[in-house]
């Protein structure tokens, strides 16, 4: 199998050391279904670029998400509006460990991304700023993330993997060493703590470490 360029090694990694949140495997949804336009407008924000549904940017994107899929073992669907396009049916293509999915004409991405959270409900994390798709993928058990919360584990996600390739004979420990967010969450759930947080938050923190 061939994999993007950078992330081969993470994917070694995970062969040989075991996937560094298997603790949470019973709790995380192995399926991610992204907002793709949503997602991308964050990565415009982010980088103060002009807002842009090109291919070019779109292909990108994809890119990002084969190699995130790749190395984290989750199967990623990422949904685009093209109901304003000639297209009658919902094409859907297969790119490396990404599906990605194309709206028909008539249809929104935001209905598709329903649908879908519709079908898998626990069994998915749903990735969207959009209140209608929260609201819709909460109702059905589904995790959710904002774009903008997923992409900075996306970026995340590439740093270590270039921490990894400048640094092969760093320890495991190093490669996904703890965050500041880690050390925060396990001084709120010291027994006794006043300040700990509630379980639903403590519940959601724990599983958005394996994304």
């Amino acid at each position: 199998m061939k994999f993007p360029i950078g992330y081969q090694s993470l994917f070694v990694l995970s062969l040989t050391h075991g996937n560094p949140w298997n603790s949470l495997s019973r709790t995380m949804s192995r399926h991610v279904i992204i907002d793709g336009y949503n997602l991308l407008g964050v990565q415009t924000d982010t980088k103060s670029e002009q807002p842009s549904e090109g291919a070019e940017t779109r292909e990108m994107l994809i890119r990002r998400l084969s190699g995130y899929s790749q190395g984290k073992g989750y199967a990623v669907t990422v949904v685009f509006d093209a109901w304003r396009g000639l297209q009658s049916l919902e094409h859907r293509e297969h790119r490396t460990g990404v599906e990605v999915v194309y709206s028909k004409r008539g249809e929104r991405a935001d209905q598709v991304i329903q649908r879908l959270a519709r079908h898998y409900g626990r069994d998915c994390a749903v990735v969207s700023s959009d209140l209608e798709i929260i609201r819709t993928a909460e109702a059905h058990g589904a995790f959710v993330m904002r774009s903008k919360e997923f992409y900075g584990k996306l970026e995340d996600f590439e740093k270590r993997g270039a921490r990894l390739r400048s640094n092969p004979r760093a320890s495991l420990s190093q490669r996904y060493g703890k965050t500041e967010d880690d050390v925060t969450l396990q001084r709120h759930d010291k027994k006794g703590n006043p300040r700990k947080l509630p379980k639903s938050i403590r519940v959601r923190k724990r599983r958005l470490k394996g994304f």
